[in-house]
């Protein structure tokens, strides 16, 4: 299960830094990348970076589990 949490982990990070170029500079990463907001690889990464967050939302207790790492309240 480790490579699924690298993998949503990598793809909060591209969907995160696309977001603060988006914020700070008008600049869309991944829609220049892929040919358009509206192009199918566009929303396919859209779509696996949502995908990534809704499982690490529902994962933190077993993903802190599985890392040894207790839980800050």
């Amino acid at each position: 299960m480790k490579a699924i949490d690298v993998i949503a982990a990598v793809l909060l990070v591209v969907g995160g830094l696309n977001w603060g170029l988006w914020g700070l500079f008008d600049l869309d990463i991944v829609a220049s990348i892929m040919g358009g907001d509206a192009a199918i690889g566009a929303r396919l990464i859209y779509v696996l970076v949502g995908a990534a967050a809704l499982y690490q939302a529902m994962s933190v207790k077993s993903i802190q589990m599985r890392w040894n790492t207790a839980a800050t309240a």
